[in-house]
């Protein structure tokens, strides 16, 4: 599956956000959920317009920003 297929940004939905295509809702608020523990079934229920596939996209589209990009988190080695 390409998470491409799934996603999109629009600047006039959701302020340019990442959401599921055909929907208002952001990649970031699946995310959200599924760090918060919350299963696959909970979520689908909170949000019908979902699919397994449309959360599976959203981590696959997570995974791959987290490839892209370095975070800085501050850590100094000390030789």
């Amino acid at each position: 599956m390409n998470w491409r297929d799934y996603i999109s940004t629009d600047p006039n939905i959701c302020h340019g956000q990442a959401c599921i295509r055909g929907t208002r809702i952001p990649v970031s608020v699946i995310l959200d959920n599924l760090a918060a523990n919350r299963s696959h079934q909970e979520i689908l229920q909170s949000y019908p317009s979902l699919t397994e596939d449309a959360i599976g996209a959203a981590t696959r589209y997570a995974a791959d920003l987290a490839r892209e990009r370095i975070v800085d988190f501050g850590y100094r080695v000390v030789a």
